[in-house]
């Protein structure tokens, strides 16, 4: 009734080719267009894409610690929007509260000495002058949000990226794709997990985040 040709690309271009396309899973499409939603606090197409998600293999308890992560990286009141939509979309599919993330549980362990140079680096650059920020990333990102079992560490890189893409902050790419791929995603997947965000996220901002990743990819060991 509004746009029938934008229903034909929806249909035809992203539901019946971008999501069938071999080189990322139904299930990290799901976790990566849910990321890039929450991140720019879109919540029109949320409940679809969440339901979407729970038929492609991905744990409420998952998206409870998609979510949880996201207010770190994409702010509180996005977080908690996507709560609002969530908490809908749980109740009608009968999901248990034995299903949801735990609020605590045993870490993951802890890559000491990858920590310990990374909050060196943060901390000789800007340790005088933000001490606070600095030490909420160290004691709240990085030994403990990071560290939650609740989502692989490959699933909460696949995450971020996504959401850092979405919300054009691609200063901090870089590292996360470092991370993201120490953390086992691969340069295949994450080129097409960006192939993927173009029909989420707009052009311009992979446009604009493909060339940091390309020479993440340049200079990493072969």
């Amino acid at each position: 009734m509004v746009a029938p040709a934008l229903e034909k690309y929806r249909q035809d271009t992203i539901l019946g080719d971008v999501w069938k396309r071999p080189g990322l899973s139904a299930r990290d499409r799901s976790i990566a267009t849910l990321a890039a939603l929450i991140a720019r606090n879109q919540t029109i197409e949320m409940a679809f894409y969440l339901n979407l998600a729970l038929d492609k293999d991905v744990k409420p308890s998952e998206i409870s610690e998609i979510i949880t992560h996201l207010a770190f990286y994409s702010g509180w009141a996005n977080a908690m929007s996507a709560v609002a939509v969530t908490k809908d979309v749980f109740a009608a599919r009968k999901v248990a509260t034995d299903q949801i993330s735990a609020v605590s549980r045993t870490p993951l362990p802890l890559n000491e000495a990858a920590e310990a140079d990374r909050a060196k680096r943060v901390g000789d650059q800007f340790g005088t002058i933000f001490p606070g920020v600095v030490q909420y990333t160290t004691d709240v990102l990085f030994r403990d949000l990071w560290l939650r079992p609740g989502l692989a560490p490959r699933d909460r890189s696949l995450v971020t990226v996504s959401a850092l893409i979405a919300s054009g902050q691609f200063a901090q790419l870089t590292g996360h794709l470092n991370i993201g791929m120490n953390n086992g995603l691969t340069q295949p997947e994450i080129a097409e997990a960006i192939t993927h965000l173009a029909f989420y996220v707009g052009w311009p901002n992979v446009f604009s985040a493909m060339p940091v990743a390309k020479e993440v990819f340049e200079k990493r060991p072969r």
